[in-house]
């Protein structure tokens, strides 16, 4: 694995006039690989070597490992719904009443599928040597909701603070310590989702999330380790006060926000990335919606140097390839005029 000054990566970012693109590019290798899903999200050599393949295809920032949601709360022993070709999802409700949450246990780092994820990452970063690797996982919050329920979640912050407060607690502990893992095992930083986060209303993002978010970004982040946090909701422009805090090394927000407003809120010497719609555009589009809408977004917001152009979530398995690489040309393209 190669050490890295991820402090001076960032800063190397914020002063380049041409700009590689970031997206959260990772599960459409199952078509490199001519693999399903199900077979990719069990195996660490095949991630790793996925990783590889898309490394070698696109001039991407980072390689970025699978953003699956569903990892953390398996080893909290959350029900997932497995399916060939997408990717896992939770399902129920594990956790009702705080006697439930006094008695959840912290799951072990290497629990349930927790240890083939960050041995992809090992095996990655012996194989990916020009670019940093990020792996991926999920934020306290989101997680916390997947074992409350996340409709369930939104109810229990104003009747039973105390127990979300407790699952957070303790989701934040396995979090950190998943995070070391990855850390360990040779990953330069994290992309953290914390999409449910951005549902709530500023006051309980404030109480809810960006505390238990900080409390990872100060176990883990130094000058050779790096955070990404990604909320893609629609509320986060009301937030942004609230995410600042946190004191992340880069954030990245979705397709349901402005990107332009989103820049003129937040300090110019913080990194931000986003935000060509994934799904409707990057999967749904043709190559010529596509290079049209990277090209809008980079002519509104490139202005800013601190912007990184990617993708406003993770791009889904089946996106065409042909979509994924021509976004890559529109960016080349627009920064070598």
């Amino acid at each position: 694995m190669i050490k890295r000054n991820m402090k001076a990566w960032l800063e190397s970012m914020h002063g380049e006039p041409c700009k590689k693109a970031f997206p959260i590019l990772s599960f459409p290798c199952i078509q490199l690989l001519d693999i399903p899903v199900c077979e990719l999200i069990s195996n660490a050599d095949t991630q790793a070597k996925g990783m590889q393949l898309i490394a070698q295809k696109v001039p991407s920032a980072a390689s970025v490992s699978l953003m699956d949601l569903s990892v953390e709360a398996e080893c909290f022993g959350a029900n997932v719904r497995f399916s060939e070709n997408e990717v896992p999802t939770i399902s129920g409700r594990m956790i009702c009443d705080e006697d439930e949450a006094q008695a959840l246990k912290i799951p072990e780092i290497g629990s349930a599928r927790s240890g083939i994820y960050i041995d992809a990452i090992r095996k990655a970063s012996e194989a990916i040597t020009d670019r940093p690797i990020f792996a991926g996982t999920i934020g306290p919050f989101s997680l916390a909701a997947r074992l409350l329920d996340i409709s369930e979640i939104m109810m229990d912050c104003y009747d039973d603070p105390d127990m979300v407060h407790t699952v957070l607690e303790k989701a934040t502990a396995f979090l950190i310590e998943y995070g070391k893992a990855y850390k360990e095992a040779g990953a330069h930083g994290i992309m953290m989702a914390e999409p449910v986060a951005g549902l709530l209303s500023p006051s309980l993002e404030a109480e809810f999330s960006a505390p238990y978010v900080k409390k990872i970004v100060d176990a883990l982040q130094d000058d050779s380790f790096v955070i990404v946090y990604h909320n893609c909701g629609d509320n986060v422009l009301s937030m942004i006060d609230s995410l600042m805090t946190i004191g992340a090394g880069a954030y990245h927000f979705g397709n349901a926000v402005d990107m332009q407003t989103i820049l003129e809120k937040v300090p110019s010497d913080v990194i931000v990335m986003g935000n060509v719609d994934p799904a409707g555009v990057l999967c749904c589009g043709t190559p010529e919606t596509v290079r049209s809408a990277t090209t809008e977004l980079l002519e509104k917001c490139a202005k800013y140097p601190n912007f990184i152009v990617s993708s406003g979530c993770d791009i889904p398995p089946h996106t065409p390839w042909e979509n994924i690489e021509t976004f890559f040309e529109a960016v080349d393209e627009f920064y070598k005029r």
